[in-house]
């Protein structure tokens, strides 16, 4: 169970998530945390020692004896502490455990990403999630190891002395116990306070991370619309409130600190005001108040840093806050296994769904099969549905009503990994990673060959220009492929597609956005890809259907015509009205006042 948003954990059930996202680690952290509590213990009952040793040297006669006898005792005890401190750190080590720690919890995120509804995985900005994967990340685990056994010698040892004190003399005990309530009190109003400023510092970090991220990629455009630099207005106001926010945490943490320290300071010196009167009236013996001025001057400094060393969990809270929330999503269930696919045959069944936080459904009650080794085109005006229909085939989300069936198996009782191992797709806006040409085909198929790669490549009409290229397959291609035009890019789709070798493609038209010169190349290798395969192909130019076995035709999210492209011309409706208004754009032209004039 998380905290919400108006409480914040105690230091015990901060210590209890820590472990809790140390993962296998926890053992280890564990064990060194109950060492450095225990070597808190030994430092107090070592500094307890004071108040015999004293008795024994301010005697009248001193009694070396007995003087030996105790400072052998705490030595004892200083080097049990120093051994149980060396062990702690031993049993959790910044080298090993530390990174451990981090580099495991980064790999449950990015296994989560993976099994993550695509519907929640696009509600997030990409610098959001780089924001918890790196920054998040190093959050949670700082308060690990050192900061926490700061914490516990700052809480444990003091409060061991206190014990021994009230042995040697209640009263001074009884003064030092009594500023514990105001301190305790200033402590979680100044944590509660701390928290939601880290959680607002953390909003931010990711808002920035988000808005830079965003700025990197979309420098082209902003250089084009003259929006960079201060005219880069999100960005502007992004890295503003950053820096507005920790100007307040900054600002509203000093006094809370310098309260603290002051109630510090001044309950010692009450402590030491109170035994030097009681001592000048007889009632305490000096060498009791001398113990008390040693452990007083020896412990003041880490009180006084006690909210500052406990602030740090308000990293890690903040830090925790946005893991959980990501470990919270809960993949799409996978109902009990039935029988396989007997097929690659689609059918949408009664199909409705909506988009979360809308309450317009975006397809409304489908019903079509596409047959095993059929192209079927899905056509439409934008935001009819065609899109939404082709993303419920890869599972991006389930239905809200009816089913989606593959080979007359329910999706939902597919494993995620095992649907996706049929199903290629080739997008209109393609995303190639900042790898090798060679490894980007070869995400199509890991364990393929360098050679099945490059026939993969010629098959997909590209290994002419790989060839070209000064590394050729070795070429990196840069973020997004950025080093690569549209058509090339889009070639390199296919021929990973085709490495691939599923036998369900689904085409998002990959050649909308492309030069003629391009388009002859990428439409060539679509159709290597789709030979004798079950294709699904989203289609904005409805001159690249016409050829299809049947032609879907979507808007406002149901389906208003379906047949061949002649069946569909024969008939008025919205197929038609489309057609003939695509053949109208092709007679276009500028007007001769814009006839560019010779130089």
């Amino acid at each position: 169970m998380t905290t919400t948003a108006t409480t914040v954990d105690s230091l015990a059930r901060s210590f209890r998530r820590m472990l809790v996202a140390a993962g296998d680690e926890a053992p280890a952290l564990r064990r060194s945390l109950w060492l450095f509590a225990a070597a808190a213990v030994v430092e107090g009952l070592a500094l307890g020692c004071l108040f015999p040793l004293f008795h024994a040297l301010l005697a009248t006669p001193a009694d070396g004896a007995a003087a030996a006898r105790w400072l052998v005792l705490m030595g004892a005890l200083v080097a049990l502490e120093g051994a149980l401190r060396w062990w702690a750190n031993g049993s959790f080590t910044y080298s090993h455990h530390y990174a451990q720690v981090g580099h495991q919890l980064r790999l449950r995120l990015g296994e989560q990403l993976r099994r993550m509804p695509l519907e929640k995985l696009y509600q997030r900005r990409t610098g959001e999630l780089t924001a918890t994967l790196a920054g998040n990340v190093d959050e949670l685990t700082t308060p690990m190891g050192m900061v926490s056994a700061l914490l516990l010698r700052a809480l444990i040892a003091p409060s061991v002395a206190l014990l021994v004190v009230a042995y040697w003399d209640w009263r001074l005990a009884l003064l030092l116990a009594a500023l514990l309530p105001a301190a305790a009190w200033l402590y979680r109003r100044r944590r509660r306070a701390l928290a939601k400023s880290m959680r607002r510092l953390a909003a931010a970090h990711a808002d920035t991370s988000a808005e830079i991220v965003e700025y990197v990629q979309g420098l082209p455009v902003l250089r084009a619309t003259n929006r960079t630099g201060a005219r880069a207005e999100r960005l502007q106001t992004a890295l503003t409130r950053l820096e507005e926010v920790q100007r307040q945490d900054q600002k509203a943490g000093r006094l809370p600190g310098l309260l603290f320290a002051s109630l510090v300071e001044v309950g010692l010196w009450l402590a030491v005001a109170l035994g030097a009167w009681l001592v000048a009236s007889g009632t305490l013996e000096l060498a009791t108040l001398a113990a008390v001025l040693v452990i007083a001057a020896r412990f003041a400094e880490p009180l006084s840093l006690f909210i500052g060393v406990a602030s740090v969990f308000d990293y890690m809270e903040a830090g925790l806050r946005r893991v959980e929330a990501l470990f919270a999503i809960k993949p799409l269930p996978v109902a009990p296994a039935g029988a396989a696919p007997k097929g690659l045959d689609i059918a949408f069944e009664q199909v409705s769904f909506s988009y979360e936080g809308s309450d317009e459904r975006a397809l409304k009650d489908l019903n079509f099969i596409v047959p095993e080794r059929s192209m079927i085109a899905f056509v439409g005006p934008s935001g009819s549905g065609k899109t939404t229909a082709v993303r419920l085939i890869m599972r991006y989300a389930d239905p809200h009503e009816g089913c989606i069936r593959l080979g007359g198996c329910d999706l939902r009782a597919l494993e995620p990994e095992r649907l996706m191992g049929l199903v290629s797709a080739v997008f209109q806006d393609v995303y190639l990673f900042n790898d090798s040409i060679l490894n980007n085909i070869r995400m199509g198929r890991p364990d393929a060959t360098d050679a099945e790669v490059e026939e993969a490549a010629r098959r997909a009409h590209c290994h002419g220009f790989i060839s070209r290229l000064p590394q050729g397959y070795c070429t990196q291609v840069g973020d997004i492929g950025g080093r690569l035009s549209g058509g090339e890019k889009q070639r390199i789709s296919i021929a990973r597609a085709l490495l691939k070798n599923a036998p369900i493609v689904i085409l998002d038209e990959p050649t909308a956005a492309l030069d003629t010169e391009s388009e002859v190349a990428v439409q060539q290798a679509v159709d290597e890809l789709v030979r004798d395969r079950t294709v699904v192909v989203i289609a904005h130019r409805l001159s690249t259907v016409v050829g299809a076995d049947r032609i879907l035709v979507f808007d406002e999210g149901g389906l208003v015509q379906q047949g061949r492209h002649d069946e569909l011309m024969a008939e008025p409706g919205l197929y038609r009205r489309l057609w003939e208004a695509q053949q109208a754009l092709k007679s276009w032209s500028l007007p001769s006042s814009h006839t560019p004039t010779a130089l």
